[in-house]
């Protein structure tokens, strides 16, 4: 985070998070994964597409997380949690000592590394091309016109950098066709739980556990 760039700050069961302009401000989504990642993340831990790193810093709360990679298209973003964890030192989870940082588009420069948890809150709403917003912060929210353009390359991807027997915790929005979503899912051979919800006037948020 540049030192200059103006900061909200977030407050959340005991995390104190400063978040600048260019980077996802935490809303019910991310709460939501979050809660889901502490209760169920094992290992070593992906947290995809990290924002301002709220689900793996709460994660790592967890003694069932042993190792935690951020990673994220942004730049900014990835600055922002290594700022918060710095930040949450004194939060019970000793991550810094856990965390290394990648910045990458999807798994692009992951060299085909495997997880036992992986988490991803993906950039979700159906947006025109009048519709964009200014600046990097667009990547947070853009998910193409049917909301699916990283979705759908996700979904393609995630499954060769599972480990076997481990999890992907998943935030999913009924505005991308979450029937599209689990039909794939149940397809490619995994079976889905869900673990939270959330309903709004617009759409449905839930946390998928979905494993092998």
């Amino acid at each position: 985070m540049a030192p200059s760039e103006a900061a909200d700050i977030c407050k959340w069961n005991g995390l104190n998070l400063t978040i600048p302009k260019s980077v996802y401000f935490p809303h019910e989504d991310s709460f939501l994964l979050a809660d889901a990642a502490k209760a169920n993340a094992t290992g070593r831990v992906l947290d995809f597409g990290c924002g301002s790193g709220i689900a793996g810093i709460y994660a790592a709360s967890s003694s069932a997380v042993k190792e935690l990679v951020f990673s994220d298209i942004s730049k900014a973003a990835l600055e922002c949690a290594k700022s918060n964890i710095k930040r949450n030192k004194s939060f019970p989870c000793g991550c810094a000592s856990k965390a290394k940082f990648i910045e990458c588009d999807l798994f692009a420069n992951l060299n085909g590394e495997k997880f036992d948890t992986i988490l991803f809150n993906p950039p979700y709403l159906p947006t025109s091309k009048e519709e964009k917003l200014k600046g990097k912060i667009n990547a947070a929210f853009d998910g193409g016109i049917d909301g699916r353009k990283v979705v759908d390359r996700f979904l393609a991807q995630f499954p060769k950098h599972l480990e076997k027997g481990g999890v992907l915790l998943y935030l999913d929005s009924s505005v991308t066709n979450s029937r599209k979503t689990e039909k794939w899912l149940k397809e490619a051979g995994f079976s889905i739980k869900i673990l939270s919800s959330q309903r709004f006037f617009f759409e449905e948020l839930r946390v998928l556990k979905v494993s092998k």
